[in-house]
């Protein structure tokens, strides 16, 4: 089996999209990248919009060479709409070109959704229905893809429990040599996707950690996080890749430090630069205004000009 990271927050987009090909099947699972519109009150600095259209081509490639799609949610983070939006998708034949003709696998668009989600749901269905393959409510079943197991979880929390953002599904791929599950936005929160995880005994758990850059209302989520996740690691002995929204956090390398095994992020697994732009984009603001500022990573010599 070969894992591949896409696009994540280490890679300096908003996304958790990642590639897998298992027993010669191309799956793409959560093909969405976007960057948070504000942040510290500023909008995306160029360096950000730079890094997106990078990550957008490159999600792009690896969608012309996928079998099989898997959507755990509806955020624009985790799937392309079919709309121009400046920071989410990029346009309909983008769009169309990561889904048409492609057996989906999708989060359930009626059952354990949210008012908004919902509503997207509705809209993305309404653009692929006519183009997708087979389009597959995938909440809690399993399938078999000829020799690879494609598993889902019941609808979970996005985070803690009676989360006000819905409900997403993992993904458990399992060709007979490896399993690999993509726990998509569970924010290691909910005792439910912590559950499903040690129960399944991965060999490679892709996951993000809790979003503790939000300050007060995320109080507490560093230590929940913390405990679960060294629970998974030490009830399953899985290796972790870890990123997302505690990415966005500059403190994102303490809490890696803090559990019992260190886990890799997206970037750290491709053996690239940990690039986490939106933590940073105070100071990337002041850097392409020509003022100076401390950055722990390197910037693309366009994105130092004033």
């Amino acid at each position: 089996m070969r894992v591949i990271p896409l696009t994540s927050e280490s890679l300096g987009v908003r996304s958790l999209a990642t590639f897998v090909e298992a027993s010669g099947i191309k799956i793409l699972i959560d093909p969405g990248v976007a960057l948070g519109p504000k942040r510290y009150g500023l909008p995306p600095a160029k360096a950000e919009m730079e890094v997106l259209q990078k990550m957008r081509r490159k999600l792009q490639g690896y969608a012309r060479r996928s079998e099989v799609v898997v959507i755990s949610h509806y955020h624009y983070d985790h799937h392309t709409p079919f709309f121009e939006g400046l920071y989410e998708s990029s346009s309909e034949s983008y769009a169309r070109e990561i889904y048409e003709g492609k057996p989906l696998f999708i989060k359930h668009p009626q059952e354990n959704i949210n008012f908004s989600q919902r509503k997207r749901a509705w809209a993305f269905l309404k653009n692929t229905e006519p183009i997708a393959g087979k389009i597959e409510f995938a909440d809690g079943k399993s399938f078999d893809l000829g020799g690879v197991e494609l598993e889902f979880s019941p609808a979970v929390p996005h985070g803690g429990e009676g989360s006000r953002l819905g409900f997403v599904v993992m993904t458990l791929i399992d060709d007979g040599s490896k399993r690999v599950i993509h726990a998509s936005d569970i924010q290691m929160l909910n005792r439910k996707s912590v559950e499903w995880i040690i129960g399944k005994i991965p060999d490679l758990l892709i996951t993000g950690g809790p979003p503790t850059y939000l300050g007060k209302r995320a109080e507490g989520s560093w230590q929940v996080g913390i405990k679960n996740l060294n629970e998974i690691i030490r009830e399953t002995g899985a290796e972790i890749i870890l990123d997302h929204h505690i990415i966005r956090d500059k403190n994102y390398p303490r809490f890696f430090d803090e559990l019992e095994e260190i886990p890799k992020t997206f970037a750290g697994y491709l053996k690239v630069e940990d690039r986490p732009l939106e933590a940073y984009r105070r100071e990337l603001h002041k850097i392409e205004k020509g003022g100076e500022a401390e950055i722990p990573f390197k910037l693309s010599r366009g994105s130092r000009r004033p």
